[in-house]
């Protein structure tokens, strides 16, 4: 694998209704993601084409659903979910996700909450 090759999606921001707290689940908050996708890009560098690559909008449109969707407890089930869904596209071969909640209900200064997942194709 070329780790040299990635495409980075960053600082997307959507509403969502997460986490443990029932203020969470019906009030919501702002949640943050960055996206990290490694591949070989050799062949959309040559050609110029959008389908020897992998189309960022449906990436970015797939984790829109993902937030925007159903509640989910968890950040490390939400970062799963996306990582699930990125790798089942034919070009990535590792994922990293970031998953940021920067109005954590914790008592106190903080700039988020957040997970970090690291997956391969095969381990999906």
């Amino acid at each position: 694998m070329k780790e040299t090759d990635k495409i980075i999606l960053q600082g997307m921001r959507f509403y969502g209704y997460h986490g443990v707290s029932p203020d969470e689940k019906s009030l919501g908050q702002w949640f943050e993601i960055d996206v990290e996708i490694w591949g070989d890009l050799s062949k959309a560098g040559f050609s110029d084409c959008l389908e020897d690559t992998l189309n960022y909008s449906e990436v970015y449109k797939a984790i829109k659903g993902i937030i925007e969707g159903p509640s989910i407890n968890l950040l490390e089930h939400i970062a799963y979910q996306i990582i699930k869904g990125v790798l089942a596209l034919p070009l990535p071969e590792k994922v990293l996700v970031r998953v940021k909640k920067p109005q954590a209900p914790l008592k106190g200064p903080l700039g988020y909450a957040g997970v970090e997942m690291v997956r391969f194709k095969n381990e999906a």
